[in-house]
């Protein structure tokens, strides 16, 4: 593809994002007229307190979380399909997600039990907790899949490796679920389905300057990445140290999908998605276009999920997870179809 439709194809994702984050300002279940809003954003006093709260402690929080959670989960997805050259891999294939899962369940399903009082019932240092526990069971699976990664060398091994994580962890929650009270297990569950409207308040500026500082670090591993493309043995004869880059993209993916997780929850398919419809918009596998094609059409398609999820007009919203899903299927779908064809 030529370097003016690829520039024109870039504007269109970022004008997506812009047409997008306007309408989740402007839609919802509570109908503001466009000149308040304007006057709400310029930080100028409205008559009407209800609607500054739903914007500047709803609305605008949720639309700058979607579009930095869906970057950071295409771009890790990215990585993943890269590294292990598999296009169905995705953010949560190491295990990491059911790493944040295991933390959030420890803490919710045992506060309860242990404690007396359920976490889910703390406001605040609830939400705290929560995410402090999801990243720390994120970075422990990362650090227990960067060992392995020192001692397999097949990435093959390594992807089977991280599964099995994944199942042992999901296998200690079922155990925890079973002996914990309702209200614990209503409560992680709720965490369970995803949702772009937990991060709120000074949460909210600490996820986005972590995804603002973690973000531009893929970039760096640009040259990595297409080294990778070419198989393991012509990117060592090219000079690149395979058991290092691995461990670079790994870590690079892993800790974006342990930060979107902590705040998010287990956001599905995004990451699985978006990778692939960039490489089907601009004919390409160089990632110096599709890492930054897989970053403005992860921000786009997360707003546009979360767009659909709180449905204009409808009293309350969707879970996240199920427009994802609607969204991400489907390309799965195609992609094993197109992968079956070619094999024919």
């Amino acid at each position: 593809m030529s370097r003016s439709k690829t520039a024109i194809l870039m504007m269109i994702l970022g004008t997506s994002i812009i047409v997008f984050f306007i309408l989740n300002l402007l839609l919802g279940s509570v109908s503001i007229p466009v000149c308040d809003i304007i006057e709400i954003l310029l930080g100028q006093k409205s008559d009407n307190v209800i609607w500054t709260n739903i914007i500047l402690k709803s609305r605008l929080p949720q639309s700058l979380t979607a579009a930095m959670a869906g970057a950071g989960l295409a771009v890790s997805g990215l990585l993943m399909q890269t590294v292990f050259r598999n296009p169905l891999a995705g953010p949560s294939v190491l295990g990491i997600s059911s790493g944040a899962s295991l933390g959030v369940a420890c803490v919710v399903l045992l506060s309860g039990s242990i404690g007396g009082v359920a976490l889910s019932k703390l406001g605040v240092i609830g939400e705290v907790t929560i995410t402090l526990s999801a990243i720390v069971g994120s970075l422990l699976i990362m650090a227990l899949i960067a060992f392995v990664a020192q001692k397999v060398r097949g990435n093959v091994t390594l992807l089977i490796m991280g599964v099995m994580i994944g199942y042992i962890a999901n296998a200690i929650i079922g155990v925890l679920k079973f002996f914990s009270a309702e209200e614990d297990i209503r409560a992680y569950v709720i965490w369970g389905l995803g949702s772009f409207s937990r991060v709120s308040g000074g949460q909210t500026s600490v996820f986005i300057i972590l995804m603002i500082l973690l973000l531009p670090t893929s970039f760096f591993l640009i040259k990595t990445l297409n080294l990778l493309l070419l198989g393991d043995a012509y990117a060592r004869n090219l000079g690149l140290n395979i058991k290092r880059a691995r461990l670079l993209v790994i870590g690079c993916s892993g800790i974006l999908v342990a930060v979107v997780t902590a705040y998010c929850g287990p956001v599905v398919f995004l990451g699985l998605a978006v990778p692939h419809i960039c490489r089907g918009l601009f004919h390409t596998s160089n990632h110096a276009t599709i890492l930054p094609a897989s970053l403005l059409g992860g921000a786009s398609l997360a707003l546009l999920c979360n767009l659909i999820a709180r449905m204009p007009g409808f009293e309350g919203a969707l879970p996240v997870n199920s427009v994802t899903a609607l969204v991400g299927a489907p390309v799965v779908m195609w992609v094993l179809f197109k992968k079956r064809k070619s094999e024919a």
